[in-house]
């Protein structure tokens, strides 16, 4: 069902298999029918490691949203609260008992089952609406990581960056050491771990006090990742902020990836007959169409990494080996070469069928790519990165504020202007934050205080962005996003800061840039975990005949598409070169600029004014 998942360096299906066991044990815990009511954010997740399918063999008759505050009706012997220890989550579970009570219909068993732990303030809240004695079980399930793709796991943690930089809560930390710990049970102890950033020194010593409670009692496995590299989000706040410019990253700017499935307008993927239908019907609900975005579309595997200029290309190329393979059958003159087309008939269809579906969606996003808005931005962008007109009030961001243009759109320039000009004079901080708050209201404040306490918006101090973009090369000027040769194709001639440290770790090592880390925010880390000599030995001649490392990099706080991109476009430059890195890519939460600001801005209210 998921072969996607064992094309990598190391087999992610083992992971999500684990999960599965897991979690199949957990509601088996729970004999007879059985009711789940699903946390809204958990939903996208578990799709990925259980169908509806299998969870019915385990005597699931219904799923609903616990946010629908209502029970579905059915004669299961008994209910299931499925949820994030959170405290809003834990109102709605009282809110929806309370309505059952009320409905007279507590005939049923309920159990309550925490993702990823059991939380004490939680179940402190229940206890003091007095709903927890109405729980026969509470459990907890420990899923971490998620598996998305053969080189792709996430926790879609949607507030960790939040949590981290500004609340300090370091929860999501922890449970980051606690995958890293998951992932070493499964594929052995990893040797080398380096980091940069506060939070990724945390995360590294608490995974070190974790191994060493274990006592030596951990699996003795080969190791099969050999480095790992933490990366935290605000060591590199530049990169999510900018417009990302491949298939994948344009796909999620613009539309919003959801655990690797997205929702378009229907229309543009109707048959003929459907096309006919809607014609008839003129005024029926169309439901948007829900695409899976993952390996196992082979297209998508070629297109997705790709920089936008270049696809069409590769599709248009794709199209027209289709077409004359499509025309061999004018060439059969026998049977045996009849059915020889025949067979290859049915992957025929569905390439075309892939086809046909990539086509639609390049042409959603040249729709939405070459308006005057996205055009004008990006080159506003591209100025701000090259250092141009960075130290004055920007034009074309005063227009943005003047046609009430998305307040994100408006705060990922300002961020971008902030990072490139090592922060913002006063007299600029202060104007924008003044033409914002009379713009859209004053209740962005909080927002505005908020991105100052992160560090992606700033006043001016140290000078260090032209130095740190000289040293690790950030800006390429002969990108070629047909055929790249170098990282920057991801965003048309930027190369992601976070990545390049990546590159630079590889080879020739962080030594070559030590001045540079001492720019960035945060801790240095480098750090050796002793592994018995049997076993070292036997990952040393494993990767000398693969001729490949493989290292697992964690971002801390999200990482974006195209960040994702880069690293995997490093892996294939990589491929046949003797010592070259292979990369596994790990990650709070997949994000881009809008999902990131969003995540730290504040959903208040306009005070309502007093007619009288």
């Amino acid at each position: 069902m998921a072969a996607h998942l064992t094309a990598g360096k190391i087999n992610l299906a083992l992971l999500r298999d684990s999960y599965r066991r897991e979690f199949l044990d957990c509601l088996d815990k729970c004999p007879g029918t059985k009711d789940l009511i699903w946390d809204d954010g958990l939903t996208g997740p578990f799709g990925l490691i259980a169908q509806y399918s299998l969870l019915k063999e385990h005597d699931v008759v219904k799923m609903n949203r616990l946010r629908q505050m209502c029970l579905p009706v059915t004669n299961s012997q008994m209910v299931i609260f499925i949820v994030r220890p959170q405290l809003h989550l834990m109102e709605q579970i009282i809110a929806t008992l309370f309505q059952e009570k009320q409905k007279g219909s507590f005939q049923k068993e309920f159990n309550l089952i925490f993702v990823p732990c059991k939380s004490l303030l939680c179940e402190k809240r229940l206890k003091e609406q007095g709903v927890f004695g109405t729980f026969a079980n509470v459990e907890e399930f420990n899923m971490e990581l998620i598996p998305f793709d053969y080189d792709l796991l996430s926790m879609e943690m949607d507030t960790s960056f939040r949590e981290c930089y500004l609340e300090n809560d370091y929860t999501s930390l922890f449970y980051a050491a606690k995958s890293i710990m998951t992932l070493q049970g499964l594929y052995g102890i990893i040797p080398n771990l380096y980091g940069k950033g506060d939070c990724a020194k945390h995360v590294i010593d608490m995974m070190l006090r974790m191994r060493r409670e274990l006592g030596g009692r951990e699996p003795q496995l080969t190791p099969q990742i050999d480095n790992l590299l933490i990366i935290d989000r605000n060591v590199d706040l530049l990169t999510p902020m900018l417009s990302q410019l491949t298939y994948e990253g344009l796909i999620d700017e613009i539309f919003n990836i959801n655990c690797t499935y997205v929702k378009l307008p229907a229309e543009k993927f109707m048959t003929k007959e459907q096309q006919q239908q809607k014609e008839a019907m003129p005024d029926a609900a169309q439901e948007p169409k829900n695409i899976a975005l993952n390996s196992a579309d082979e297209l998508f595997a070629d297109l997705r990494d790709k920089n936008i200029d270049a696809v069409n290309t590769l599709v248009c190329k794709k199209l027209k080996l289709l077409s004359a393979q499509f025309d061999e059958r004018h060439s059969a003159n026998t049977v045996g070469e009849l059915r020889q087309f025949v067979s290859k008939l049915p992957h025929l269809t569905a390439v075309r069928q892939a086809v046909a579906k990539h086509l639609s969606i390049v042409e959603l996003i040249k729709n939405a790519i070459n308006t005057d808005g996205f055009i004008d931005c990006h080159q506003t962008e591209n100025e701000f990165i090259n250092g141009i007109d960075t130290d004055k009030i920007n034009s074309y961001i005063e227009d943005c504020i003047a046609r009430e243009e998305p307040l994100c759109k408006v705060l990922r320039l300002i961020c971008i202007q902030a990072f490139c000009n090592n922060g913002l004079k006063p007299k600029i901080l202060d104007y924008y934050k003044r033409e914002i708050l009379q713009t859209y209201g004053f209740q962005h404040l909080v927002t505005l205080l908020n991105l100052e306490k992160t560090g992606l918006l700033r006043p001016q101090g140290q000078k260090t962005y032209l130095t740190i973009r000289k040293s690790l090369r950030l800006i390429v000027d002969d990108t070629n996003d047909q055929n790249p040769t170098d990282i920057s194709h991801v965003y048309s001639g930027y190369a992601p800061l976070s990545i390049r440290l990546a590159q630079h770790l590889a080879q020739p090592g962080w030594r070559s840039i030590t001045e540079v880390l001492k720019l960035l925010p945060g801790s240095t880390v480098e750090e050796i975990q002793q592994i018995p000599v049997g076993l070292r030995k036997r990952r040393s001649s494993l990767t000398s005949n693969n001729s490949q490392s493989v290292t697992l990099v964690y971002f801390l706080g999200g990482i974006t598409y195209a960040e994702v991109a880069a690293l995997r476009f490093l892996a294939q430059q990589d491929d046949n070169s003797v010592g070259g890195t292979d990369y596994i890519i790990a990650t709070t939460k997949l994000i881009n600029g809008s999902s990131l600001l969003e995540s730290v801005m504040e959903k208040l209210e306009p005070p309502k004014l007093n007619p009288f």
